[in-house]
C-alpha cells in the first residue's frame, strides 16, 4: 500500500497541535478513543504518530506512543 501524504494545510495544523497533546494526555486518549470508534485502524493510529514524530520531535511522539499504547490495550475491537 502507498504511503498517503495529507495536504500541506493539514500537515501545518497537526505539526502546531501535535507538540502540546504530550501535556493534554486526557484529550489525547479521548481522541484515540473516538477514531477507534470510528472505524480508524490501530494501524493507521501508529503510522499517524510515526509520521509526526519527524514535524513535531520525537519527545511528543514518543509520549503520545504511550498514550496510544495504553488506549490501544484498553480499547476492545
Amino acid at each position: 500500500m502507498a504511503a498517503r501524504t495529507p495536504p500541506p494545510s493539514t500537515i501545518g495544523r497537526v505539526r502546531d497541535v501535535f507538540p502540546k497533546l504530550g501535556e493534554l494526555p486526557d484529550q489525547l486518549r479521548g481522541h484515540l478513543w473516538r477514531a477507534l470508534d470510528n472505524g480508524v485502524k490501530r494501524e493507521e493510529i501508529v503510522e499517524l504518530i510515526t509520521h509526526l514524530a519527524f514535524y513535531c520531535g520525537w519527545p511528543s511522539a514518543g509520549s503520545a506512543a504511550l498514550i496510544a499504547k495504553e488506549v490501544l490495550a484498553e480499547h476492545k475491537p
